[in-house]
């Protein structure tokens, strides 16, 4: 569970395979007022990899090149918002895409506990922490314990998106959720795009 902190951008050289669970850490919540400053990363491995961006410039060639590569999946909880950030501050529409918390909400309709410290606790038995979660992201330097929220993040979601995925194929729900997967990175273009608090499908 080692978190490698890169300044401003991914070394050179540096795979993830076939996918890559992501996460950001912000600001705030409000696109267009918050910064993006964050960006974590991990293979799976159990290593987190942390980018701590130069808000400058957000100058980070090889981090949007992964979050654009078609042939890497990217895996999120509640990628939305963080798909929205990356176009925001990056420039990159993030695709393909894997949402865990859309993944459970099809899956887990027994419950509306679908954050993701309790998928977390319930299909993988592990406890993460959130305490570091409303912290000052855009400070100078990290300090070992939001360094250890942020990897904390991502870590986990290979084995979630495995355990979600056998669940939505029990209920046959897994078509479902690609198109939902499919269609995110443009639900997350219509928030930047200011639709963030409209529903365009409803009626009125």
């Amino acid at each position: 569970m080692t978190a490698y902190l890169h300044k401003g951008d991914l070394p050179d050289g540096l795979s993830f395979g076939a996918s890559v669970a992501v996460d950001s850490e912000t600001m705030g919540l409000r696109l267009g007022r918050d910064p993006l400053c964050v960006v974590q990363l991990s293979a799976g491995d159990g290593d987190a990899h942390l980018v701590q961006l130069d808000r400058a410039t957000y100058d980070a060639p090889n981090l949007k090149r992964l979050l654009s590569d078609p042939g890497v999946l990217k895996i999120f909880h509640y990628g939305r918002f963080d798909i929205a950030m990356f176009q925001l501050h990056l420039g990159v529409l993030t695709t393909p895409v894997y949402c865990t918390k859309i993944a459970s909400k099809l899956a887990r309709t027994y419950t509306d506990r679908h954050g993701l410290k309790d998928v977390t606790k319930e299909l993988l038995n592990l406890d993460i922490s959130k305490a570091q979660q409303s912290s000052d992201w855009g400070a100078a330097s990290l300090t070992p314990e939001q360094q250890a929220y942020a990897a904390s993040d991502v870590l986990n979601l290979h084995g979630l998106k495995q355990r979600l995925d056998d669940m939505l194929a029990r209920e046959g729900r897994l078509e479902l959720a690609q198109a939902c997967f499919d269609f995110l990175p443009w639900r997350a273009r219509l928030d930047v795009a200011g639709w963030e608090d409209a529903d365009v499908f409803a009626h009125s």
